[in-house]
C-alpha cells in the first residue's frame, strides 16, 4: 500500500456539486471572497519560492494563522444554510438537517459553506493552491490507482476550487480537533494529534518543494515503510475500540 501527495487534482474544477449536503463551487466562491489567482512564474527557482513565501509573512504572519478573526458583517450560519437549500432537493432537506443536529462533528461535517465564509472574511496568505474546498478527515481514505496500487489520499473533489493554501489545512486541523473530542480524546491528546498532522504537512510539502513536477506526480510512499512500530500489546484493545467508534461516528 503506498501514499500519493493530496495537491494534485485531474480535471476541470466542479462546477455543481454532486453532494446534497455540499455546497456548490459558486458557493463556495462567492464565500470565500471571489477567485484566487494560481499563478506561480515557473522560472522561479526553488530559493526564489521559498524567497516569495517568506515575503508574505510581512502581510500574514504564521503566528495570525491561529487567530480567528471576526467580522461585523459575519453572515448568520442559519441564514447561509437556508440559502444552501434553496439549490438542494426539497425531499432531502430536512435528512440533512438531522443528520447535521446528530453531533458537533456531523454539523461540521455539513457546514462547510459556514467554515468558507468564515475563512473568507478574513486575512489570507494570498499564495494560491487547487484547493480540496473540504479537506476534512473523512474525506481521506483508500482506494485504487490506474496502477493497480493501493493509494491513500483525498477522494472527494466536490468542492475543490482555488484558494490560499492554509484553507485546506485549517480545515483538515479543525476537524481533527472535532472529531477527537467527540470521541472522548482528551485536551491533550487533542493537540498532538492536531499538531502532529500540520507538521507532517509543513515536513512534506518542504520536501516536495525541492522536486521537480513529474517527480512530486510520481512520488509515493510504501506503507510498511512509513508504518510507526507495532503498539504495546495492552494498547492494541483501546486503539481498536478506538478506531471502530470513530469509524462509525466518521460514517454517520
Amino acid at each position: 500500500m503506498e501514499t500519493r501527495p493530496g495537491t494534485q487534482v485531474h480535471g476541470e474544477v466542479a462546477a455543481v456539486s454532486t453532494n446534497a449536503g455540499a455546497p456548490t463551487y459558486r458557493e463556495s466562491k462567492k464565500a470565500m471572497g471571489g477567485d484566487i489567482s494560481l499563478s506561480v512564474d515557473e522560472s522561479l527557482s526553488v530559493d526564489e519560492r521559498s524567497e516569495l513565501g517568506r515575503s508574505r509573512r510581512s502581510v500574514l504572519p504564521r503566528s495570525a494563522l491561529a487567530e480567528l478573526v471576526g467580522s461585523r458583517q459575519r453572515p448568520d450560519p442559519i441564514t447561509l444554510l437556508e440559502s444552501q437549500a434553496m439549490s438542494r432537493i426539497p425531499e432531502l432537506v430536512p435528512i440533512r438537517y438531522g443528520r447535521m443536529l446528530a453531533s458537533p462533528w456531523a454539523f461540521f461535517r455539513g457546514a462547510a459553506l459556514i467554515m468558507a465564509s468564515e475563512l473568507g472574511s478574513g486575512p489570507h496568505s494570498g499564495l494560491g493552491v487547487q484547493l480540496c474546498g473540504d479537506a476534512h478527515l473523512c474525506n481521506f481514505g483508500l482506494f485504487g490507482s490506474a496502477e493497480r496500487n493501493l493509494v491513500f489520499d483525498i477522494n472527494d473533489f466536490d468542492e475543490t476550487l482555488p484558494g490560499p493554501w492554509e484553507w485546506d489545512v485549517k480545515r483538515l486541523a479543525s476537524s481533527l480537533a472535532i472529531a477527537g473530542r467527540g470521541n472522548g480524546f482528551t485536551p491533550a491528546d487533542r493537540k498532538r494529534v492536531v499538531r502532529s498532522s500540520v507538521r507532517a504537512y509543513r515536513e512534506r510539502i518542504r520536501t516536495l518543494a525541492a522536486m521537480r513536477e513529474l517527480d512530486v506526480w510520481y512520488t509515493a510512499t510504501w506503507r510498511q515503510a512509513s508504518a510507526p512500530r507495532s503498539p504495546r500489546k495492552s494498547d492494541a484493545p483501546r486503539i481498536r475500540l478506538a478506531h471502530a467508534t470513530a469509524f462509525r461516528r466518521c460514517r454517520s
